[in-house]
């Protein structure tokens, strides 16, 4: 008769790692090489970076689909994108790539929304995640702001005046996000507006 403390760690490894999840822990780890590239000037290997890190989000979400997911990837996929998209924004506002006040403005966003869901769960209020559509498009728009950037600073392409209009919308659409969710925790509606779930 097998061991059943052998038998219960076996399935619990088998519950956490699975493809999507080793895709997505991979997508987390490149976070500081990408990082690494921008500080270090290589930035054209980081909007490669960028292009795969987006494809193995793709990919995760196939495998999961295809495979089974679990409540494991469902946390760490959106942390990885959320680590990804901050540390770019933090990166390539310390360099002077994009200006310094977008990436406080994104960062200070996501502190308000993660303060806010910390600080209802402490008063032992229910918090519903359910991602806003103007949080949907906000993350949209800070991805392709990124790799605009990464494009035209890494590469040489890119076309006049699109980054600077980019960079107004995703500042205006991170401000109306951030204003959508404290107007529903207001209102005594729970929702993260900090992106795609």
């Amino acid at each position: 008769m097998p061991d059943d403390g052998r038998e219960i760690a076996a399935s619990t490894g088998t519950s956490l790692v699975n493809p999507a999840n080793v895709v997505t822990f991979a997508r987390l780890c490149a976070v500081p090489l990408a990082v690494w590239l921008v500080v270090s000037h290589q930035v054209a290997w980081a909007f490669w970076l960028f292009v795969a890190a987006g494809l193995s989000d793709a990919l995760d979400g196939w495998l999961a689909r295809r495979f089974g997911g679990n409540t494991l990837g469902a946390a760490l996929d959106p942390a990885a994108d959320k680590a990804l998209l901050v540390s770019m924004y933090v990166t390539l506002g310390w360099v002077g790539v994009l200006p310094d006040w977008l990436a406080i403005l994104v960062v200070f966003r996501d502190v308000l929304i993660v303060g806010g869901i910390v600080t209802l769960s402490v008063l032992g209020q229910t918090v519903a995640i359910r991602p806003l559509r103007i949080s949907k498009l906000n993350t949209l728009l800070q991805i392709v702001l990124i790799g605009v950037a990464l494009l035209e600073s890494g590469l040489g392409i890119g076309l006049p005046g699109l980054t600077l209009l980019l960079i107004w919308v995703v500042a205006l659409t991170t401000l109306a996000s951030g204003a959508a969710y404290v107007w529903n925790v207001s209102r005594g509606e729970a929702g993260d507006a900090s992106g795609p779930g």
